[in-house]
């Protein structure tokens, strides 16, 4: 499952006993994989600017679960033709998600512990700004590599009338660097093929006698090479559309073929390593104090359940576990009627634990 129980409780013998009871009964029971998670010691301040950081926190929470889901939804775009390996590439620092959270360690060099809990805060927040703005530039940037190569696209998918021959043609289909000799171009109609190879060397004076050349197809006709001097262009291709051959208006530049192609290759190669690293954060410190106070001492854990059939097993066990950090909470999970004083939210949100959900499934 990509579902996590983030959870904690107080530091003391007691609940440290309860939180080793937890682990050998879910064990046990195959209810969950559980690890312990290390939160380094924040310089916390005082319960009022916890209670003040709590509504922040969540907040922010909301933002940043909206922004990771945009970012993911931003992967998927870019890997459309391969969606499949859509997950391996939702990575946190390098790694899968599972792995990130299961592994989890503070970055102290981005977020200093040393500073006040509120401005380590606002340095998440401000980077969690700076991400979507990136995010924002990112997609913006895509969006115009996957028109511009989608206008490519069109060129070389377009008929012998209109797409980009420099897929096609070679340096060798042409006489170049001449002063007298040109190669041209030439759309002849299927049915005609046999009309062009008579008559083509007729069409005008000083045309180069077998110097055709069939070099390209579609459904609808072929694209051929005939040689000719220069000063007999203008008639030859009046008496071609009089014999229904269309003169496709192209002349060879190895640069610009060059370019083209290389253009297609960047284009291509661009769109495939489109990659966005996700942020993943969690955090309990303010949580925990505003439940159980100071000083700081408490315990994170986190949980996988095994399975969907499993969660409300190992929230009976939690329930069970923890009963004695708050009476009324427990009672009220067992009893909807019975109301928590002060509490604004409905009591299947409240346990007598700090709980904190953690959704990988980042695609609705």
């Amino acid at each position: 499952m990509s579902e996590f129980w983030l959870i904690s409780a107080p530091g003391d013998k007691e609940n440290l006993q309860a939180l080793e009871r937890m682990h050998t009964v879910t064990s046990k029971s195959n209810l969950s994989y559980n690890t312990k998670f290390t939160i380094p010691e924040f310089k916390v301040g005082t319960l009022d600017s916890l209670v003040g950081l709590s509504d922040e926190l969540g907040k922010l929470d909301a933002f940043a679960e909206s922004l990771i889901k945009r970012m993911a939804q931003s992967v998927v775009e870019v890997m459309e033709d391969a969606k499949g390996k859509v997950q391996e590439n939702l990575l946190a620092n390098g790694a899968d998600l599972t792995s990130f959270v299961t592994h989890f360690e503070w970055d102290m060099a981005k977020y200093p512990v040393k500073q006040p809990l509120v401005s380590v805060v606002d340095t998440l927040a401000k980077q969690l700004a700076q991400i979507e703005t990136d995010l924002k530039s990112r997609t913006a940037a895509y969006n115009t590599l996957k028109t511009n190569l989608e206008n490519l696209e069109k060129k070389s998918m377009g008929n012998l009338f209109t797409r980009t021959l420099s897929d096609i043609v070679s340096k060798d289909d042409f006489v170049l660097d001449s002063e007298y000799l040109i190669t041209l171009l030439v759309i002849v109609p299927k049915p005609s093929y046999s009309q062009w190879q008579k008559t083509y060397e007729s069409l005008s004076d000083m045309v180069v006698p077998r110097s055709t050349k069939l070099i390209a197809e579609d459904n609808e006709g072929g694209l051929f090479t005939v040689t000719l001097f220069r000063k007999v262009i203008d008639d030859f291709k009046t008496k071609a559309k009089e014999n229904k051959f269309t003169v496709r208006e192209f002349y060879y530049d190895e640069n610009e073929v060059k370019r083209e192609r290389e253009e297609m290759t960047r284009l291509l190669s661009d769109k495939k390593q489109q990659y966005v690293t996700l942020p993943v954060f969690a955090v309990t410190p303010p949580h925990t104090l505003n439940r159980y106070g100071l000083p700081v001492n408490f315990q994170a854990v986190l949980l996988q359940p095994h399975k969907k059939s499993s969660t409300k097993r190992l929230r009976e066990v939690l329930n069970s576990v923890f009963r004695h950090l708050d009476q009324v909470a427990a009672a009220s999970i067992l009893d909807a009627s019975v109301e928590i004083p002060g509490l604004q939210l409905s009591n299947q949100d409240y346990f007598p634990y700090v709980y904190f959900h953690i959704d990988l499934s980042l695609f609705d």
